[in-house]
This record gives C-alpha cells, structure tokens and sequence, in this order.
C-alpha cells in the first residue's frame, strides 16, 4: 500500500454539500484506507532569501489515504464534496524514504 494526499481545491462552481463530508469519510473508514484529514485554513510562506512564493488559496483541504496505486486512489475521490460539486481534487503519492 501506498500513501497519498488528496488536496480539495476552492474552484467548485457551487458550494459542496456540506451533510455528505460524514458519509463520505465512512466510506473510507470503512474501506480500512483513511488516515487523517482537515481542511486548511490562512497561513503565511517563508523563504530564507528573496522574496518567497505567494501563499496559495486554491488548497481547501486534505485527505491522506492508502491505495494500491494512483488509480486506486481516483475511485476513493467518487462521493468527495468538493469533486462532486465540480471543484478540483488533487492527487499526489507520498514517496516513502529509504
């Protein structure tokens, strides 16, 4: 198994239900593939030297799960509030270290 982030973005033409976020974090729960996610909210970027990158507004929140592979993870997307109101859901693996 795999880990991966799913990242909601705050490009939906209409607002995500917000009464399917609790059946749709059962259906991962009860797959056995959630491990943790929270919205995010304001912050700030840093960089040592020169002016750092803008703080992006497009992340609304995470998801962290485990599937066998990328596809895997893009079924686990079906009944995401934001993906089903037409927003953006990004997918990235975690690469596991040496």
């Amino acid at each position: 198994m795999a880990d991966f982030m799913i990242f909601m973005h705050g490009d939906a033409p209409r607002a995500p239900d917000a009464a399917a976020w609790g059946p749709y974090f059962k259906r991962l729960r009860d797959l056995g593939v959630f491990d943790g996610g929270s919205a995010i909210g304001g912050g700030a970027v840093y960089r040592k030297g020169g002016t750092p990158a803008p703080l992006s507004n497009q992340l609304t929140g995470y998801i962290r799960v485990q599937a066998e592979s990328l596809d895997q993870a893009r079924g686990l997307i079906e009944g995401n509030p934001v993906f089903e109101a037409g927003g953006s859901v990004e997918i990235r693996e975690l690469p596991r270290g040496a």
